[in-house]
């Protein structure tokens, strides 16, 4: 087995969701779910098949973000992950609806942050051993920090 690590091509800095799922169907499923859970959203969706022709599948409303997905998808490799990237929306916005579509097993990671996935690779193909999300810690926060982050949600709407 030989490890990799990916990193995640995002040139804007766009938030995005990584996962795993099981099932041809969940193209449609995935893309039925966002559109109906943020009417107008501009999504771009590309998920890896891992049996039969074995083809990146792919799906959205904005064709960049479709090409974004499929180029990070061609460069995981792995069979039954998918990827969405967001434009003009959040996960927070669809996370609870990507989550409840019944072909996805679990969410890696969701984020607007550098990402690196870990990647094993065997004989038999390739598989997500988890991610890198942005940087490790660099102190614990002050008075002042929660002041900041409070007015921060607040300015941003989604905190009253």
């Amino acid at each position: 087995m030989e490890l990799k690590l990916v990193e995640i091509e995002n040139p804007n800095e766009l938030n995005f969701i990584l996962g795993q799922t099981h099932f041809i169907k969940t193209v449609e499923d995935l893309h039925e779910v966002l559109v109906t859970t943020v009417p107008g959203i501009k999504f771009g969706l590309a998920f890896c098949e891992s049996s039969g022709p074995a083809l990146i599948r792919r799906s959205g409303t904005d064709e960049t973000l479709v090409d974004l997905a499929v180029k990070n998808a061609q460069s995981i490799g792995a069979g039954h992950t998918f990827i969405i990237f967001l434009d003009g929306s959040f996960p927070i916005n669809v996370l609870n609806a990507v989550k409840a579509v019944p072909e996805v097993c679990h969410i890696i990671c969701a984020t607007a942050n550098p990402v690196q996935v870990v990647v094993a690779q065997t004989e038999q193909g390739r598989g997500i051993l988890g991610v890198i999300d942005g940087v490790s810690p660099k102190g614990v926060e002050t008075e002042v920090d929660i002041k900041d982050r409070k007015n921060f949600l607040r300015t941003i709407g989604y905190k009253l």
